[in-house]
């Protein structure tokens, strides 16, 4: 049996970071023992540094793998993951096999999460833990995540929520513990390139995939390759446009190489979640609740 989910603030706090660091730990040391859910990126990474260290061997982190997760960003985690030197392991989930997951709407990341704190639940049942915590931050509380939704049904923790800590704050305590990723981009999942209402599919996620792997090749760090069925279309920051545009020749004959008949850079720069920005805006004016 999982423990209960605790309040969380409502967002960020004003209080010092010593506070909220040992507020995140006074909540770790409260577990009996944690199934940490550790994508490889920066949030979770901390999580699982400071669980570990509180913790110890009473701390496991637990990476999923399912078609939607880049395999680089597995290499990441399970080398983060070592130079923690924390027990890792890779758990399979099934959200794919959902048709609920694949029709793609904006309730996706639900069905998602669901899939994963299922599996993670189970995992902690085996170990003999009483606790799953992921890696949310006090910031993502203001955006529109229905996985948040899957957690609280599932009673899995958000321990850096509770802390009030925030994205630029967690950066900051990784880089002091030496996390190479302290300033690694957020790399949603791929699935999160496929615009709303377009169905997940193996070929499309791998398109994505193959596709950010060229441009990342190329020295762009923080990408999206966006999936408009026959079109690619390219996010980078702002800052970034001018060499993307050099290169677009050959980023173009890359693209197309992988399926993609056109490819089109967006002018806009690099909008994390704009898809479901998009999406929600639509059905706002549509006259549609939003869900």
């Amino acid at each position: 049996m999982l423990e209960r989910a605790a309040p969380q603030p409502v967002g960020p706090t004003r209080e010092p970071l010593a506070v909220k660091v040992a507020r995140l730990n006074e909540t770790l040391r409260g577990f009996a023992g944690v199934v940490v859910a550790f994508s490889g990126g920066v949030d979770s990474a901390y999580l699982l540094a400071a669980a570990a260290e509180v913790l110890g061997n009473r701390c496991v982190g637990a990476t999923a793998v399912s078609p939607s997760l880049a395999r680089d960003e597995l290499t990441v985690a399970r080398r983060i993951a070592a130079a923690i030197g924390v027990r890792h392991l890779i758990v399979e989930t099934d959200e794919f096999e959902d048709p609920r997951y694949r029709r793609n709407d904006v309730q996706r990341c639900y069905f998602c999460k669901h899939a994963l704190f299922t599996r993670l639940g189970a995992l902690a049942g085996d170990l003999g833990f009483a606790a799953v915590v992921y890696g949310a931050n006090a910031d993502d509380l203001g955006d529109y995540r229905p996985g948040m939704r899957a957690a609280a049904e599932f009673a899995v923790r958000a321990p850096l929520v509770e802390a009030g800590l925030t994205k630029e704050e967690i950066r900051g305590l990784a880089r002091g513990r030496g996390l190479e990723i302290w300033d690694k981009p957020a790399s949603p999942c791929l699935a999160s390139r496929l615009p709303h209402g377009m169905p997940v599919t193996l070929v499309a996620l791998r398109q994505v995939e193959e596709g950010e792997r060229v441009l990342h090749g190329l020295g762009f760090p923080e990408v999206r390759v966006r999936h408009h069925g026959e079109v690619a279309r390219i996010e980078v920051p702002l800052t970034e446009m001018t060499r993307l545009l050099t290169l677009a020749p050959q980023v173009t004959v890359a693209l197309r190489a992988l399926g993609f008949r056109e490819v089109a850079v967006d002018p806009r720069g690099l909008r994390s979640g704009a898809l479901t920005a998009e999406a929600l805006r639509a059905q706002r004016e549509a006259g549609g609740a939003r869900p």
